[in-house]
């Protein structure tokens, strides 16, 4: 069986990989996020260095930051469009991984990736329609509906929708450049940080910080049951280590649902509708391997 090479891209590390599936890794490295080229180059000498040492690679998976020019046939296709991390928009990673590795890339977003490997080997197995919401240094989420990845005009952008504040949260102005208090600006890491003054690792069970984030993601969590109507929701991300967080999303989603639609019966419980990412962290980096492998759809 050939080799696979992944590339989990995010804002702030490249995580790549070498094997012949997500469970099956040979070689794994971790590179800061710097400019293109740079953090580009040292990725391509980790797959040069793997195929010297373990074969040839046959393919590459790459699960990128985003937004992408994921539009088929369009000259741009798996350029990063107007993003936030500086000298990245316009940037082309799978034209460079092709142009300096010499084997097809196959790229989506990080989310749509995740949401793949949950539906090829993880929590949402066995089912036709997923979302898969990553809560971190951004807010993304990944859509798996009848089958195949969500694309549409460009791709879902969940994370940026408007969400209504909650009563007591009048004065934080957001974080969000393009948006101010979109979900994503009052939501992510980065606000959490700006909010309170201090990282989301470091914030005491019980803290106001809770109430707020779990208002917040119950209010996308509604809004993609009412819009999209999946089998399961899937959080993941670095806010989601919280260990009460995904209790008190469930106990605000069905505050918000208001007893409208029987989503707990039907899902079999809240906690199995709305649930944990299978990945550990590296959703990413598994749903990389899925988009390369034989699982890509």
């Amino acid at each position: 069986m050939g080799l696979i090479g992944a590339v989990e891209a995010g804002g702030t590390k490249f995580i790549c990989a070498v094997g012949t599936a997500h469970d099956q890794i040979l070689a794994r490295e971790t590179i800061e996020t710097t400019n293109p080229e740079h953090t580009l180059a040292q990725c391509v000498a980790f797959f040069k260095k793997g195929a010297t040492e373990f074969g040839e690679i046959k393919k590459l998976g790459v699960a990128a930051f985003g937004p992408l020019d994921l539009k088929q046939g369009s000259p741009t296709y798996g350029a990063l469009l107007n993003t936030p991390k500086p000298g990245w928009s316009g940037f082309n990673m799978p034209k460079f991984f092709q142009e300096n590795l010499g084997f097809r890339c196959h790229i989506d977003t990080d989310v749509n990736a995740a949401v793949l490997a949950e539906v090829t080997w993880g929590a949402a197995q066995g089912c036709s329609s997923a979302v898969y919401v990553t809560i971190g240094t951004g807010i993304g989420a990944g859509v798996y509906l009848n089958g195949k990845l969500l694309h549409g005009l460009i791709h879902p952008e969940i994370g940026h929708i408007a969400v209504p504040r909650a009563e007591d949260d009048g004065v934080f102005a957001g974080v969000c450049p393009f948006h101010g208090d979109c979900l994503e600006g009052l939501a992510s890491g980065p606000a959490v940080q700006e909010r309170w003054g201090q990282g989301a690792a470091t914030l005491p069970q019980g803290h106001d910080a809770w109430k707020f984030e779990a208002y917040y993601l119950a209010q996308l969590c509604r809004t993609i049951t009412l819009a999209i109507s999946p089998e399961r929701i899937i959080l993941g991300g670095g806010l989601m280590a919280h260990q009460t967080l995904i209790r008190l999303v469930h106990f605000q989603f069905d505050r918000l649902l208001g007893d409208y639609l029987p989503v707990s019966e039907r899902a079999g419980g809240l906690e199995k509708y709305i649930v944990r990412e299978s990945f550990k962290g590296v959703s990413g980096l598994a749903g990389a391997f899925a988009l390369a492998g034989e699982a890509m759809i």
